[in-house]
């Protein structure tokens, strides 16, 4: 299964990175190491533990080019990997094709690792979203609308997901208690975040529900939007 790349080769890399439409705002993009027998598990049954892994990689090159081809605002790569000091080969070649920077995520949990990328992020930038690399739905238009929710006075901009997750999330303001405690990977992490803002007293702002692939049921709707496309 092959993810095209809607810039049609690899030109990315002669762009250097640009402030954007969007200069006070930054796009992270978390990410695994494509480790084999690591990532998209619950794909292994369909496509074997190398095709999962390489899977893996197309979900991300594909997030990326959404990310950076409309040039927005600046994007940041945060990747979590086993290699000690290092990132992996492959987010280098990540970022020698995409005007990206690189960051290594840090933390317990997903929770702890996101309020963490935040916090560093709005040190420099007045407003951040956080994307994952497996939801093919996400547009350049829907990274906008959220990008613009913060910049009009939204707190917070959640993406909802179908399976009860968020595909994205953007703040002005990062605290601890809007991840810590929350089940990740489970289908109440949606209403537990709502229930964390209300506990805030955040305005938010919620965008249309997207799907990602995680199932084997995912992949035929993958297909499918692949072969439209």
């Amino acid at each position: 299964m092959n993810i095209p790349n809607h810039n049609g080769s690899s030109c990315a890399s002669l762009r250097p990175p640009h402030l954007g439409i969007l200069p006070g705002a930054c796009i992270i993009i978390f990410a695994k190491a494509p480790e084999v027998g690591k990532v998209k598990t619950r794909l292994i049954p369909a496509l074997g533990a190398q095709g999962a892994a390489k899977l893996h990689e197309q979900l991300l090159r594909h997030t990326l080019v959404t990310a950076t081809e409309a040039q927005l605002c600046p994007v940041q790569l945060w990747y979590a990997s086993s290699l000690l000091s290092q990132p992996h080969p492959f987010f280098i070649s990540c970022q020698n094709d995409f005007p990206v920077s690189l960051h290594e995520q840090c933390g317990n949990d997903l929770g702890e690792r996101m309020h963490h990328a935040l916090t560093a992020a709005l040190e420099k930038y007045a407003y951040a979203i956080v994307i994952g690399a497996d939801c093919p739905a996400l547009t350049t238009a829907y990274l906008q609308q959220a990008l613009e929710a913060l910049q009009q006075g939204s707190n917070v901009v959640l993406g909802p997901a179908e399976d009860g997750g968020y595909v994205l999330i953007g703040t002005r303001q990062s605290h601890p208690d809007l991840f810590s405690g929350v089940t990740w990977g489970t289908a109440s992490v949606l209403d537990e975040t709502r229930a964390r803002l209300r506990a805030l007293e955040w305005q938010w702002q919620e965008l249309a529900e997207l799907w990602d692939v995680d199932r084997p049921e995912d992949l035929s709707r993958l297909e499918r939007v692949l072969t439209n496309n």
